[in-house]
């Protein structure tokens, strides 16, 4: 896909962890970068591969994850699923 050759090399990490589906503020705690700058990555990203939404550069990245992942130890070619705390409801 062509359009990926034009993200630079940080906004193409963020949208490898995008496709794990973090939320900003893991994406920003994983890659030790502030949650707003982590929005600016994605907003560019969502132009520069000429999505609409983050949900589909989202799938674009778990498309072409073999494209983007650099890391030839990667086993999985997908990051380990993120455990989610689910509260209990309040009594």
């Amino acid at each position: 896909m062509q359009r990926l050759e034009s993200l630079t090399e940080r906004e193409r990490e963020v949208l490898l962890l995008l496709g794990t589906g973090l939320g900003n503020r893991e994406l920003a705690r994983e890659l030790g970068i502030a949650e707003r700058t982590v929005k600016a990555h994605i907003a560019n990203i969502v132009d520069k591969t000429e999505q609409q939404t983050r949900t589909q550069a989202a799938i674009v990245a778990a498309l072409a994850h073999d494209q983007l992942c650099s890391d030839s130890a990667c086993t999985q070619r997908l990051a380990k699923p993120v455990e989610r705390r689910v509260k209990p409801p309040a009594a």
